[in-house]
Protein backbone atom coordinates (compact mmCIF):
# COMPACT_ATOMS: atom_id res chain seq x y z
CA UNK A 1 0.00 0.00 0.00
CA UNK A 2 1.41 3.58 -0.69
CA UNK A 3 0.70 6.62 1.18
CA UNK A 4 -1.26 9.20 0.03
CA UNK A 5 0.01 12.56 0.53
CA UNK A 6 -2.51 15.76 1.53
CA UNK A 7 -1.49 16.95 -2.76
CA UNK A 8 -2.76 13.21 -4.04
CA UNK A 9 -5.58 13.41 -1.87
CA UNK A 10 -6.60 16.33 -3.26
CA UNK A 11 -6.26 15.99 -7.02
CA UNK A 12 -8.22 12.72 -6.72
CA UNK A 13 -11.37 14.43 -4.98
CA UNK A 14 -10.94 17.78 -6.96
CA UNK A 15 -11.69 14.96 -9.79
CA UNK A 16 -14.87 13.13 -7.99
CA UNK A 17 -16.26 16.81 -7.34
CA UNK A 18 -15.86 17.84 -11.22
CA UNK A 19 -17.52 14.85 -12.63
CA UNK A 20 -20.69 15.25 -9.85
CA UNK A 21 -20.82 19.12 -10.57
CA UNK A 22 -20.45 18.07 -14.49
CA UNK A 23 -23.27 15.74 -14.43
CA UNK A 24 -25.56 17.67 -12.54
CA UNK A 25 -24.99 20.69 -14.09
CA UNK A 26 -26.51 19.32 -17.24
CA UNK A 27 -29.24 16.87 -15.51
CA UNK A 28 -31.82 19.77 -16.60
CA UNK A 29 -31.22 19.73 -20.37
CA UNK A 30 -30.72 16.11 -20.20
CA UNK A 31 -34.21 15.25 -18.70
CA UNK A 32 -36.18 16.70 -21.33
CA UNK A 33 -36.81 13.73 -23.20
CA UNK A 34 -34.63 10.56 -24.37
CA UNK A 35 -33.12 11.79 -27.30
CA UNK A 36 -31.36 14.67 -24.99
CA UNK A 37 -30.53 11.75 -22.11
CA UNK A 38 -29.31 9.10 -24.66
CA UNK A 39 -27.97 11.18 -27.96
CA UNK A 40 -27.63 14.44 -26.47
CA UNK A 41 -30.29 15.90 -29.67
CA UNK A 42 -28.28 14.76 -32.16
CA UNK A 43 -26.00 18.26 -31.65
CA UNK A 44 -22.67 17.31 -31.01
CA UNK A 45 -19.47 17.86 -32.66
CA UNK A 46 -16.78 15.20 -34.17
CA UNK A 47 -14.24 16.52 -32.09
CA UNK A 48 -15.52 16.21 -28.90
CA UNK A 49 -17.16 12.53 -30.24
CA UNK A 50 -14.01 11.36 -31.09
CA UNK A 51 -12.17 12.68 -27.93
CA UNK A 52 -15.54 10.64 -25.60
CA UNK A 53 -15.09 7.27 -28.26
CA UNK A 54 -11.00 7.42 -27.30
CA UNK A 55 -11.99 8.40 -23.35
CA UNK A 56 -14.07 5.26 -23.32
CA UNK A 57 -11.89 2.90 -24.06
CA UNK A 58 -9.36 3.95 -22.12
CA UNK A 59 -10.56 2.11 -18.84
CA UNK A 60 -8.83 1.02 -16.17
CA UNK A 61 -8.85 -2.88 -17.39
CA UNK A 62 -6.90 -1.72 -20.63
CA UNK A 63 -3.20 -0.89 -19.38
CA UNK A 64 -3.97 -3.76 -17.02
CA UNK A 65 -5.09 -6.32 -19.99
CA UNK A 66 -1.90 -4.80 -22.25
CA UNK A 67 -0.27 -5.38 -19.31
CA UNK A 68 -0.92 -9.14 -18.89
CA UNK A 69 -0.53 -9.63 -22.96
CA UNK A 70 2.66 -7.91 -22.80
CA UNK A 71 4.09 -10.39 -19.83
CA UNK A 72 2.69 -13.14 -21.06
CA UNK A 73 3.14 -12.98 -25.19
CA UNK A 74 5.65 -9.84 -25.15
CA UNK A 75 4.40 -6.93 -27.41
CA UNK A 76 3.69 -8.71 -30.66
CA UNK A 77 0.85 -10.48 -28.29
CA UNK A 78 -1.23 -6.79 -28.88
CA UNK A 79 -1.92 -7.85 -32.54
CA UNK A 80 -4.80 -9.52 -31.25
CA UNK A 81 -6.40 -6.39 -30.53
CA UNK A 82 -4.21 -4.17 -32.97
CA UNK A 83 -6.37 -6.16 -35.61
CA UNK A 84 -9.41 -4.12 -35.11
CA UNK A 85 -7.77 -1.25 -36.67
CA UNK A 86 -9.34 -2.58 -39.62
CA UNK A 87 -12.71 -2.58 -38.46
CA UNK A 88 -12.47 0.48 -36.75
CA UNK A 89 -11.24 2.32 -40.32
CA UNK A 90 -14.26 0.01 -42.15
CA UNK A 91 -16.73 1.42 -39.80
CA UNK A 92 -14.90 5.13 -40.40
CA UNK A 93 -15.00 5.03 -44.29
CA UNK A 94 -18.46 2.87 -45.03
CA UNK A 95 -20.16 2.70 -42.11
CA UNK A 96 -20.31 6.21 -40.38
CA UNK A 97 -22.82 8.06 -43.18
CA UNK A 98 -25.28 4.88 -43.00
CA UNK A 99 -25.64 5.09 -39.51
CA UNK A 100 -26.06 9.14 -39.42
CA UNK A 101 -28.59 8.40 -42.14
CA UNK A 102 -30.54 5.62 -40.45
CA UNK A 103 -31.24 8.41 -38.18
CA UNK A 104 -32.18 5.51 -35.54
CA UNK A 105 -32.14 6.28 -31.74
CA UNK A 106 -30.21 2.94 -31.34
CA UNK A 107 -28.27 0.68 -33.73
CA UNK A 108 -30.86 -1.76 -31.87
CA UNK A 109 -33.72 0.08 -33.68
CA UNK A 110 -31.95 -0.67 -37.19
CA UNK A 111 -33.26 -4.29 -36.91
CA UNK A 112 -37.26 -2.67 -37.70
CA UNK A 113 -35.76 -0.26 -39.79
CA UNK A 114 -33.71 -3.37 -41.76
CA UNK A 115 -35.88 -6.44 -41.26
CA UNK A 116 -39.56 -6.91 -41.30
CA UNK A 117 -42.05 -8.80 -38.85
CA UNK A 118 -42.33 -10.50 -35.96
CA UNK A 119 -38.68 -11.78 -36.08
CA UNK A 120 -37.35 -8.09 -36.78
CA UNK A 121 -39.21 -6.95 -33.54
CA UNK A 122 -38.09 -9.91 -31.29
CA UNK A 123 -34.53 -9.56 -32.39
CA UNK A 124 -34.03 -5.63 -31.56
CA UNK A 125 -36.05 -6.52 -28.32
CA UNK A 126 -33.67 -9.93 -27.72
CA UNK A 127 -30.37 -8.23 -28.50
CA UNK A 128 -31.29 -5.19 -26.34
CA UNK A 129 -30.80 -7.54 -23.84
CA UNK A 130 -28.76 -9.79 -24.96
CA UNK A 131 -25.96 -6.72 -25.75
CA UNK A 132 -27.17 -4.25 -23.52
CA UNK A 133 -27.68 -6.62 -20.40
CA UNK A 134 -25.43 -9.51 -20.41
CA UNK A 135 -22.34 -8.29 -22.52
CA UNK A 136 -22.64 -5.15 -21.59
CA UNK A 137 -22.46 -6.17 -17.82
CA UNK A 138 -19.70 -8.47 -18.67
CA UNK A 139 -17.67 -5.66 -20.16
CA UNK A 140 -18.04 -2.88 -17.18
CA UNK A 141 -17.36 -6.10 -15.17
CA UNK A 142 -13.90 -6.24 -16.35
CA UNK A 143 -13.46 -2.43 -15.63
CA UNK A 144 -14.84 -3.06 -12.32
CA UNK A 145 -12.38 -6.01 -11.35
CA UNK A 146 -9.63 -4.00 -12.63
CA UNK A 147 -10.56 -1.09 -10.62
CA UNK A 148 -10.75 -3.71 -7.56
CA UNK A 149 -6.62 -4.70 -8.18
CA UNK A 150 -5.81 -0.90 -8.47
CA UNK A 151 -7.75 -0.28 -4.92
CA UNK A 152 -6.29 -3.59 -3.16
CA UNK A 153 -2.55 -2.92 -4.42
CA UNK A 154 -2.25 1.27 -4.17
CA UNK A 155 -4.96 1.87 -1.09
CA UNK A 156 -5.17 -1.25 0.63
CA UNK A 157 -8.97 -1.37 -0.56
CA UNK A 158 -11.34 -4.35 -0.43
CA UNK A 159 -13.65 -4.77 -2.97
CA UNK A 160 -16.33 -3.82 -1.57
CA UNK A 161 -14.77 -0.15 -0.37
CA UNK A 162 -13.60 0.47 -4.20
CA UNK A 163 -16.84 -0.62 -5.70
CA UNK A 164 -18.81 2.08 -3.20
CA UNK A 165 -16.68 4.39 -4.20
CA UNK A 166 -15.64 4.76 -7.62
CA UNK A 167 -18.57 2.82 -8.46
CA UNK A 168 -21.10 5.02 -6.18
CA UNK A 169 -19.99 8.28 -7.71
CA UNK A 170 -19.93 6.95 -11.34
CA UNK A 171 -23.44 5.83 -11.10
CA UNK A 172 -24.50 8.74 -9.49
CA UNK A 173 -23.28 10.70 -12.09
CA UNK A 174 -24.23 8.56 -15.01
CA UNK A 175 -27.83 9.02 -13.59
CA UNK A 176 -28.44 12.33 -13.14
CA UNK A 177 -26.35 13.56 -16.54
CA UNK A 178 -27.27 11.14 -19.15
CA UNK A 179 -25.24 11.54 -22.51
CA UNK A 180 -24.51 14.72 -22.65
CA UNK A 181 -22.63 14.14 -19.13
CA UNK A 182 -20.96 11.69 -20.26
CA UNK A 183 -19.41 13.36 -23.23
CA UNK A 184 -18.60 16.20 -21.29
CA UNK A 185 -16.72 14.87 -18.93
CA UNK A 186 -15.10 12.41 -21.25
CA UNK A 187 -12.96 15.82 -22.55
CA UNK A 188 -11.27 16.56 -19.40
CA UNK A 189 -10.89 12.80 -17.93
CA UNK A 190 -9.32 11.80 -21.81
CA UNK A 191 -6.34 14.66 -21.08
CA UNK A 192 -6.42 13.46 -17.28
CA UNK A 193 -5.35 9.77 -18.12
CA UNK A 194 -3.25 10.41 -21.00
CA UNK A 195 -1.03 12.61 -18.70
CA UNK A 196 -1.42 10.44 -16.02
CA UNK A 197 -0.06 7.24 -17.94
CA UNK A 198 2.65 9.30 -19.95
CA UNK A 199 3.97 10.57 -16.79
CA UNK A 200 4.00 6.86 -14.82
CA UNK A 201 5.58 5.59 -18.10
CA UNK A 202 8.40 8.00 -18.58
CA UNK A 203 9.25 7.90 -14.42
CA UNK A 204 8.53 4.36 -13.54
CA UNK A 205 10.95 3.00 -17.06
CA UNK A 206 13.61 5.16 -15.03
CA UNK A 207 13.70 3.84 -11.88
CA UNK A 208 17.25 2.53 -10.48
CA UNK A 209 15.28 -1.08 -9.97
CA UNK A 210 14.78 -0.70 -14.02
CA UNK A 211 17.63 0.85 -15.32
CA UNK A 212 16.25 3.26 -18.38
CA UNK A 213 14.99 1.67 -21.82
CA UNK A 214 18.83 0.83 -22.55
CA UNK A 215 18.27 -1.64 -19.73
CA UNK A 216 14.99 -2.57 -21.14
CA UNK A 217 16.49 -3.39 -24.54
CA UNK A 218 19.53 -5.17 -23.49
CA UNK A 219 17.76 -7.32 -20.90
CA UNK A 220 18.41 -10.79 -21.99
CA UNK A 221 15.22 -11.95 -19.91
CA UNK A 222 12.90 -9.90 -22.41
CA UNK A 223 14.63 -9.99 -25.55
CA UNK A 224 11.83 -12.31 -26.84
CA UNK A 225 8.91 -10.05 -25.82
CA UNK A 226 10.15 -6.39 -27.01
CA UNK A 227 9.70 -7.37 -30.60
CA UNK A 228 6.68 -5.66 -32.55
CA UNK A 229 5.97 -8.82 -34.77
CA UNK A 230 5.69 -12.09 -33.10
CA UNK A 231 8.69 -15.05 -34.19
CA UNK A 232 8.10 -16.25 -37.58
CA UNK A 233 9.84 -19.14 -36.68
CA UNK A 234 7.08 -20.65 -33.86
CA UNK A 235 4.08 -21.89 -35.55
CA UNK A 236 1.83 -21.78 -32.96
CA UNK A 237 2.77 -18.25 -31.94
CA UNK A 238 2.46 -16.70 -35.50
CA UNK A 239 -0.96 -18.40 -36.12
CA UNK A 240 -2.25 -17.37 -33.01
CA UNK A 241 -1.03 -13.91 -32.37
CA UNK A 242 -1.00 -12.76 -36.17
CA UNK A 243 -2.20 -15.24 -39.08
CA UNK A 244 -5.47 -15.71 -37.72
CA UNK A 245 -6.59 -12.10 -36.20
CA UNK A 246 -5.49 -10.48 -39.52
CA UNK A 247 -6.78 -13.15 -41.58
CA UNK A 248 -10.26 -14.08 -39.53
CA UNK A 249 -10.62 -12.02 -36.28
CA UNK A 250 -10.89 -8.65 -37.61
CA UNK A 251 -14.20 -8.76 -39.44
CA UNK A 252 -15.85 -12.28 -37.98
CA UNK A 253 -15.58 -11.33 -34.59
CA UNK A 254 -18.01 -8.92 -32.29
CA UNK A 255 -16.64 -7.36 -29.58
CA UNK A 256 -17.59 -3.92 -27.68
CA UNK A 257 -16.26 -0.63 -29.46
CA UNK A 258 -14.74 -2.94 -32.42
CA UNK A 259 -18.11 -4.02 -33.87
CA UNK A 260 -18.02 -4.68 -37.58
CA UNK A 261 -19.88 -1.93 -39.12
CA UNK A 262 -20.04 -0.22 -36.22
CA UNK A 263 -22.03 -0.47 -33.39
CA UNK A 264 -22.43 -0.04 -29.59
CA UNK A 265 -21.67 2.81 -28.22
CA UNK A 266 -19.54 3.93 -31.48
CA UNK A 267 -22.66 3.68 -33.11
CA UNK A 268 -24.38 5.69 -30.22
CA UNK A 269 -21.95 8.28 -30.65
CA UNK A 270 -22.15 8.90 -34.79
CA UNK A 271 -25.53 9.04 -33.98
CA UNK A 272 -25.31 11.94 -31.72
CA UNK A 273 -23.31 14.09 -34.26
CA UNK A 274 -24.33 17.05 -35.96
CA UNK A 275 -23.85 15.25 -39.63
CA UNK A 276 -22.90 12.57 -41.51
CA UNK A 277 -19.24 14.25 -41.95
CA UNK A 278 -18.92 14.83 -38.25
CA UNK A 279 -19.59 10.94 -37.54
CA UNK A 280 -17.04 9.94 -40.33
CA UNK A 281 -14.72 12.77 -38.27
CA UNK A 282 -15.49 11.62 -35.02
CA UNK A 283 -14.53 8.25 -35.85
CA UNK A 284 -11.78 8.84 -37.86
CA UNK A 285 -9.56 10.53 -34.63
CA UNK A 286 -11.08 8.26 -32.20
CA UNK A 287 -8.84 5.26 -34.40
CA UNK A 288 -5.89 7.35 -35.01
CA UNK A 289 -5.69 8.10 -31.29
CA UNK A 290 -6.93 4.67 -30.06
CA UNK A 291 -4.01 2.63 -32.22
CA UNK A 292 -1.37 4.99 -33.41
CA UNK A 293 -0.76 6.56 -29.76
CA UNK A 294 -2.05 5.47 -26.86
CA UNK A 295 -0.78 1.65 -26.38
CA UNK A 296 3.10 2.57 -25.66
CA UNK A 297 2.75 4.26 -22.49
CA UNK A 298 1.00 0.62 -21.17
CA UNK A 299 3.38 -1.26 -23.44
CA UNK A 300 6.52 0.44 -21.66
CA UNK A 301 5.52 -0.05 -17.96
CA UNK A 302 4.63 -3.98 -18.72
CA UNK A 303 8.01 -4.17 -19.97
CA UNK A 304 9.88 -2.71 -17.16
CA UNK A 305 7.16 -4.86 -14.44
CA UNK A 306 8.66 -7.71 -16.23
CA UNK A 307 12.35 -6.45 -14.01
CA UNK A 308 10.64 -5.69 -11.13
CA UNK A 309 8.22 -8.33 -11.02
CA UNK A 310 9.80 -11.25 -12.90
CA UNK A 311 6.49 -13.70 -12.16
CA UNK A 312 3.30 -14.13 -10.56
CA UNK A 313 5.34 -15.46 -7.44
CA UNK A 314 6.79 -12.01 -7.15
CA UNK A 315 4.30 -9.68 -7.17
CA UNK A 316 2.52 -12.09 -4.19
CA UNK A 317 5.95 -11.64 -2.17
CA UNK A 318 5.70 -7.80 -2.55
CA UNK A 319 1.77 -7.71 -1.94
CA UNK A 320 0.92 -10.55 0.55
CA UNK A 321 -2.69 -9.33 1.21
CA UNK A 322 -4.05 -9.83 -2.50
CA UNK A 323 -6.43 -12.51 -2.44
CA UNK A 324 -5.32 -16.34 -4.50
CA UNK A 325 -8.00 -15.92 -7.10
CA UNK A 326 -7.39 -12.59 -7.93
CA UNK A 327 -3.20 -13.47 -8.36
CA UNK A 328 -2.89 -12.80 -12.33
CA UNK A 329 -0.16 -11.11 -14.72
CA UNK A 330 -2.27 -8.19 -14.75
CA UNK A 331 -1.77 -7.02 -11.01
CA UNK A 332 1.95 -6.07 -11.81
CA UNK A 333 0.83 -2.44 -13.50
CA UNK A 334 -0.63 -1.70 -10.15
CA UNK A 335 1.96 -2.82 -8.39
CA UNK A 336 4.47 -0.60 -10.52
CA UNK A 337 2.81 2.37 -9.92
CA UNK A 338 2.79 1.71 -5.88
CA UNK A 339 6.70 3.15 -7.04
CA UNK A 340 5.63 6.89 -7.92
CA UNK A 341 6.34 9.94 -5.71
CA UNK A 342 3.96 12.01 -4.31
CA UNK A 343 1.90 14.48 -6.25
CA UNK A 344 2.45 12.12 -9.41
CA UNK A 345 0.86 9.26 -7.71
CA UNK A 346 -2.06 11.51 -7.08
CA UNK A 347 -2.27 12.42 -11.00
CA UNK A 348 -1.84 8.49 -12.05
CA UNK A 349 -4.75 7.51 -9.36
CA UNK A 350 -6.78 10.53 -10.51
CA UNK A 351 -6.20 9.23 -14.28
CA UNK A 352 -7.41 5.74 -13.38
CA UNK A 353 -10.49 7.19 -11.49
CA UNK A 354 -11.32 9.14 -14.64
CA UNK A 355 -10.89 6.12 -17.09
CA UNK A 356 -12.83 4.16 -14.57
CA UNK A 357 -15.54 6.47 -14.85
CA UNK A 358 -15.64 7.58 -18.45
CA UNK A 359 -15.88 3.56 -19.74
CA UNK A 360 -18.29 2.95 -16.80
CA UNK A 361 -20.61 5.69 -17.68
CA UNK A 362 -20.91 5.20 -21.06
CA UNK A 363 -21.45 1.70 -20.59
CA UNK A 364 -24.02 2.40 -18.38
CA UNK A 365 -25.76 5.41 -20.84
CA UNK A 366 -25.53 3.18 -23.53
CA UNK A 367 -26.70 -0.22 -21.74
CA UNK A 368 -29.89 1.87 -20.85
CA UNK A 369 -30.67 3.40 -24.17
CA UNK A 370 -30.90 -0.22 -25.34
CA UNK A 371 -33.62 -1.15 -22.01
CA UNK A 372 -35.43 2.01 -22.46
CA UNK A 373 -35.50 1.96 -26.29
CA UNK A 374 -35.52 -1.29 -27.71
CA UNK A 375 -37.19 -3.45 -24.42
CA UNK A 376 -39.51 -1.25 -22.06
CA UNK A 377 -41.00 1.30 -24.82
CA UNK A 378 -40.96 -1.96 -27.72
CA UNK A 379 -42.78 -4.50 -25.45
CA UNK A 380 -43.48 -3.16 -21.72
CA UNK A 381 -45.44 0.27 -22.00
CA UNK A 382 -45.50 1.71 -25.95
CA UNK A 383 -47.36 4.72 -24.42
CA UNK A 384 -44.68 5.52 -21.92
CA UNK A 385 -44.23 9.39 -21.54
CA UNK A 386 -40.68 10.89 -22.26
CA UNK A 387 -40.05 11.54 -18.51
CA UNK A 388 -41.39 7.90 -17.45
CA UNK A 389 -38.78 6.77 -20.02
CA UNK A 390 -36.29 8.93 -18.60
CA UNK A 391 -36.76 7.45 -15.08
CA UNK A 392 -36.74 4.07 -16.48
CA UNK A 393 -33.32 5.05 -18.35
CA UNK A 394 -32.04 6.08 -14.78
CA UNK A 395 -33.35 3.59 -12.98
CA UNK A 396 -31.81 0.97 -14.97
CA UNK A 397 -28.46 2.55 -14.72
CA UNK A 398 -28.42 1.61 -11.08
CA UNK A 399 -29.36 -1.93 -11.88
CA UNK A 400 -26.58 -2.39 -14.34
CA UNK A 401 -23.87 -0.97 -11.78
CA UNK A 402 -25.06 -3.16 -9.66
CA UNK A 403 -25.08 -6.57 -11.23
CA UNK A 404 -21.90 -6.04 -12.77
CA UNK A 405 -20.18 -5.16 -9.49
CA UNK A 406 -21.37 -8.42 -8.18
CA UNK A 407 -19.67 -10.30 -11.18
CA UNK A 408 -16.66 -8.44 -10.79
CA UNK A 409 -16.29 -10.13 -7.66
CA UNK A 410 -16.42 -13.63 -9.10
CA UNK A 411 -13.67 -12.58 -11.77
CA UNK A 412 -10.13 -12.90 -11.99
CA UNK A 413 -8.28 -11.75 -14.94
CA UNK A 414 -9.37 -9.31 -17.72
CA UNK A 415 -7.57 -11.25 -20.10
CA UNK A 416 -9.77 -14.13 -19.21
CA UNK A 417 -13.18 -12.11 -19.71
CA UNK A 418 -11.71 -10.71 -23.36
CA UNK A 419 -11.27 -14.43 -24.28
CA UNK A 420 -15.05 -15.03 -23.44
CA UNK A 421 -16.31 -11.92 -25.30
CA UNK A 422 -14.17 -12.71 -27.99
CA UNK A 423 -14.74 -16.01 -28.86
CA UNK A 424 -19.13 -16.00 -28.21
CA UNK A 425 -19.10 -13.33 -30.96
CA UNK A 426 -16.98 -15.63 -33.42
CA UNK A 427 -18.27 -15.86 -36.79
CA UNK A 428 -21.57 -13.17 -36.18
CA UNK A 429 -19.40 -10.23 -37.88
CA UNK A 430 -19.83 -10.77 -41.43
CA UNK A 431 -23.67 -10.66 -41.47
CA UNK A 432 -22.65 -6.94 -39.21
CA UNK A 433 -20.57 -6.21 -42.41
CA UNK A 434 -22.73 -7.62 -45.22
CA UNK A 435 -26.13 -6.57 -43.88
CA UNK A 436 -26.13 -3.19 -45.39
CA UNK A 437 -25.26 -3.92 -48.91
CA UNK A 438 -27.23 -7.68 -49.37
CA UNK A 439 -30.82 -7.25 -49.31
CA UNK A 440 -31.09 -11.30 -49.08
CA UNK A 441 -30.01 -11.36 -45.31
CA UNK A 442 -32.76 -11.47 -42.73
CA UNK A 443 -33.62 -11.37 -38.80
CA UNK A 444 -33.02 -14.98 -38.88
CA UNK A 445 -29.49 -15.07 -40.41
CA UNK A 446 -28.72 -12.77 -37.49
CA UNK A 447 -30.85 -15.59 -34.62
CA UNK A 448 -28.95 -18.18 -36.19
CA UNK A 449 -25.37 -16.70 -36.04
CA UNK A 450 -25.75 -15.23 -32.49
CA UNK A 451 -27.16 -18.80 -31.34
CA UNK A 452 -24.82 -21.30 -33.53
CA UNK A 453 -21.64 -18.78 -32.11
CA UNK A 454 -22.61 -18.91 -28.40
CA UNK A 455 -23.26 -23.21 -28.39
CA UNK A 456 -20.23 -24.01 -30.40
CA UNK A 457 -17.89 -20.98 -28.21
CA UNK A 458 -19.27 -23.01 -25.06
CA UNK A 459 -18.49 -26.49 -26.33
CA UNK A 460 -15.27 -25.74 -27.34
CA UNK A 461 -14.03 -23.51 -24.31
CA UNK A 462 -15.25 -26.99 -21.90
CA UNK A 463 -12.21 -29.11 -22.23
CA UNK A 464 -13.63 -32.33 -22.09
CA UNK A 465 -16.38 -31.63 -24.58
CA UNK A 466 -13.17 -30.34 -27.08
CA UNK A 467 -11.00 -33.26 -26.30
CA UNK A 468 -14.46 -35.94 -26.92
CA UNK A 469 -15.13 -33.86 -30.56
CA UNK A 470 -11.57 -33.57 -31.30
CA UNK A 471 -7.93 -34.98 -30.79
CA UNK A 472 -5.66 -32.66 -29.48
CA UNK A 473 -2.91 -34.32 -31.38
CA UNK A 474 -4.49 -34.05 -34.50
CA UNK A 475 -6.96 -30.21 -33.87
CA UNK A 476 -3.88 -27.39 -33.36
CA UNK A 477 -5.96 -24.99 -30.29
CA UNK A 478 -5.55 -22.12 -32.04
CA UNK A 479 -7.77 -23.45 -34.83
CA UNK A 480 -10.64 -22.98 -32.34
CA UNK A 481 -11.31 -19.48 -33.11
CA UNK A 482 -11.55 -19.77 -37.40
CA UNK A 483 -13.37 -23.22 -36.52
CA UNK A 484 -15.98 -21.29 -34.80
CA UNK A 485 -16.50 -18.39 -37.92
CA UNK A 486 -16.38 -21.42 -40.49
CA UNK A 487 -19.71 -23.29 -38.99
CA UNK A 488 -21.19 -20.17 -37.74
CA UNK A 489 -21.10 -18.46 -40.89
CA UNK A 490 -22.04 -21.82 -42.68
CA UNK A 491 -25.13 -21.89 -40.36
CA UNK A 492 -26.22 -18.58 -40.66
CA UNK A 493 -25.95 -18.62 -44.75
CA UNK A 494 -27.64 -21.45 -45.01
CA UNK A 495 -30.89 -20.33 -42.82
CA UNK A 496 -30.57 -17.29 -45.00
CA UNK A 497 -31.61 -19.29 -47.81
CA UNK A 498 -33.87 -21.60 -46.15
CA UNK A 499 -35.89 -18.57 -44.73
CA UNK A 500 -38.35 -16.28 -46.19
CA UNK A 501 -37.05 -12.72 -47.56
CA UNK A 502 -37.72 -9.96 -45.84
CA UNK A 503 -40.99 -7.49 -46.84
CA UNK A 504 -39.79 -5.55 -50.05
CA UNK A 505 -41.59 -2.69 -48.47
CA UNK A 506 -39.31 -2.40 -45.92
CA UNK A 507 -36.44 -2.92 -48.55
CA UNK A 508 -37.14 -0.11 -50.61
CA UNK A 509 -37.95 1.81 -47.31
CA UNK A 510 -34.40 0.99 -45.94
CA UNK A 511 -32.95 2.01 -49.62
CA UNK A 512 -34.56 4.90 -50.15
CA UNK A 513 -33.72 6.00 -46.52
CA UNK A 514 -29.68 5.05 -46.00
CA UNK A 515 -28.74 5.06 -49.78
CA UNK A 516 -26.33 1.95 -49.45
CA UNK A 517 -25.90 1.30 -53.34
CA UNK A 518 -24.08 -1.76 -54.73
CA UNK A 519 -25.03 -5.21 -56.47
CA UNK A 520 -26.54 -6.33 -53.49
CA UNK A 521 -29.49 -4.50 -54.07
CA UNK A 522 -29.94 -4.51 -57.73
CA UNK A 523 -33.06 -6.55 -57.13
CA UNK A 524 -34.83 -4.16 -55.17
CA UNK A 525 -33.42 -1.14 -57.10
CA UNK A 526 -35.45 -2.68 -60.39
CA UNK A 527 -38.52 -2.86 -58.33
CA UNK A 528 -37.98 0.81 -57.06
CA UNK A 529 -36.98 1.65 -61.06
CA UNK A 530 -33.55 3.10 -60.31
CA UNK A 531 -31.09 2.64 -63.02
CA UNK A 532 -28.14 5.49 -62.28
CA UNK A 533 -27.44 6.32 -57.84
CA UNK A 534 -27.45 9.73 -57.21
CA UNK A 535 -23.68 9.42 -55.90
CA UNK A 536 -21.38 6.73 -56.78
CA UNK A 537 -21.33 3.67 -54.36
CA UNK A 538 -19.23 3.98 -51.19
CA UNK A 539 -17.52 0.79 -50.81
CA UNK A 540 -14.81 0.50 -53.41
CA UNK A 541 -13.11 4.03 -52.51
CA UNK A 542 -14.24 3.44 -48.38
CA UNK A 543 -12.13 0.58 -49.15
CA UNK A 544 -8.94 2.15 -50.54
CA UNK A 545 -9.01 4.68 -47.66
CA UNK A 546 -9.34 2.13 -45.16
CA UNK A 547 -6.48 0.17 -46.63
CA UNK A 548 -4.38 3.74 -46.54
CA UNK A 549 -5.29 4.32 -43.33
CA UNK A 550 -4.55 1.62 -42.16
CA UNK A 551 -1.19 1.27 -43.39
CA UNK A 552 -0.61 5.24 -42.10
CA UNK A 553 -1.59 4.40 -38.46
CA UNK A 554 0.43 1.17 -38.31
CA UNK A 555 3.12 3.06 -39.76
CA UNK A 556 2.65 5.49 -37.03
CA UNK A 557 2.25 2.91 -34.15
CA UNK A 558 5.87 0.90 -35.59
CA UNK A 559 7.39 4.55 -35.37
CA UNK A 560 6.36 5.49 -32.21
CA UNK A 561 7.48 2.35 -30.37
CA UNK A 562 11.03 1.98 -32.35
CA UNK A 563 11.68 5.72 -31.30
CA UNK A 564 11.02 4.72 -27.79
CA UNK A 565 13.64 1.72 -28.37
CA UNK A 566 16.13 3.75 -29.75
CA UNK A 567 15.85 2.37 -32.75
CA UNK A 568 15.99 5.64 -35.23
CA UNK A 569 16.64 4.68 -38.31
CA UNK A 570 13.33 1.76 -38.58
CA UNK A 571 11.74 4.44 -36.53
CA UNK A 572 12.22 7.35 -39.27
CA UNK A 573 11.36 4.61 -42.19
CA UNK A 574 8.13 4.04 -40.37
CA UNK A 575 7.68 7.76 -39.76
CA UNK A 576 8.12 8.28 -43.44
CA UNK A 577 5.54 5.69 -44.56
CA UNK A 578 2.96 6.73 -42.76
CA UNK A 579 3.17 10.76 -43.89
CA UNK A 580 2.86 9.43 -47.10
CA UNK A 581 0.04 7.28 -46.69
CA UNK A 582 -1.70 10.04 -44.76
CA UNK A 583 -1.40 12.80 -47.59
CA UNK A 584 -3.29 10.05 -50.13
CA UNK A 585 -5.32 8.92 -47.81
CA UNK A 586 -6.38 13.72 -47.13
CA UNK A 587 -6.77 13.54 -51.51
CA UNK A 588 -8.79 9.99 -51.38
CA UNK A 589 -11.01 10.55 -48.28
CA UNK A 590 -11.65 14.07 -49.65
CA UNK A 591 -14.77 12.50 -51.98
CA UNK A 592 -15.97 10.76 -49.13
CA UNK A 593 -16.80 14.13 -47.14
Amino acid sequence: MVELSFIDSAIIIFFLLLVLVIGFSVSKTSSKNTSQYFLSGRTMPWWLLGISMVATTFSTDTPNLVTDIVRTNGVSGNWVWWVFLLTGLLTVFVYAKLWRRSDVSTDMEFYELRYSGKAGKFLRSFRSIYLGVIFNVLAMSGVTLAAIKIGAIMLDLSAIETIFCAGGVTMIFSAVGGFRGVVYTDFILFFTAMAGSIGAAIYLVNLPEVGGMDSIINNENLSGKISIFPNLNDKETLWTLLIIPLAVQWWSSWYPGAEPGGGGYIAQRMLAAKNENHALGATLFFNVMHYALRPWPWIIVALASLIVFPDIESISNAFPNIEKDKLGQDLAYPAMLTFLPNGLLGLVLASLVSAYMSTISTHLNWGSSYVVNDFYKQLINQKASEKELVKVGRFSVILLMIVSSIIALLLTNAYQLFDIILMFGAGTGLIFILRWFWWRINAWSEIAAMLSSGIISIALTNESLFNLIFNDSTFPVYMKFPFIVFITTSIWLIVTFLTPADDKEILIKFYKKTNPGGPGWNMIKKDIKIDDEKEEWIVPKGILCMLLGCICIYSALFSTGYFIYGFIFEASLFLITSIVFSTLLYFYSKKLF
